[in-house]
């Protein structure tokens, strides 16, 4: 075996890690080429869906890392669709976002497993964070290498 065959047979090692995913789903346009904008600008793979149903008859298992998930939408709110998500066994973190908080939204959302609640009028300033953030607590940590310091 010569050098040269040596040297092609050896794998390429990717250098950097895969953009997060994130699925989009709101019913302005305006404000899903916004949100798709702000969040691709940040780092992110992104893929956007103008209703619940539209997401909920394209996803599969395991293809997404994060969802950001508008709370107001025509044929079911954003917590519906939440639910909906978590009785398929899609575990991916949840951000709920909206313009119209009421005095329950938290509440609500913590049981349809919404790990995040956002205003929209400031999403420029802490989406991206909080995508990031969410889809790093739902990371497991590899054994050996906890984060406890005692």
């Amino acid at each position: 075996m010569n050098h040269a065959t040596s040297i092609r047979a050896m794998p390429v090692m990717a250098t950097s890690s895969p953009m997060p995913v994130v699925f989009v789903v709101d019913d302005d346009s305006d404000v899903l080429s916004s949100l798709r904008f702000l969040l691709e600008t940040d780092g992110f793979s992104v893929r956007t869906f103008p209703s619940g149903a539209a997401l909920l008859d394209a996803i599969a298992t395991g293809e997404v890392d994060c969802f950001v998930i508008d709370y107001k939408l025509p044929t079911m709110s954003g917590i519906d669709l939440a639910s909906r998500l978590r009785n398929r066994n899609i575990d991916a973190p949840i951000i709920l976002i909206t313009g119209y908080p009421d005095e329950h939204i938290l509440e609500k959302a913590s049981a349809a497993g919404i790990h995040h609640v956002l205003r929209k009028p400031h999403l420029e300033e802490s989406l991206a964070t909080h995508t990031r953030g969410a889809i790093q607590e739902a990371q497991p940590v590899p054994l050996g290498q906890s984060n406890d310091l005692r």
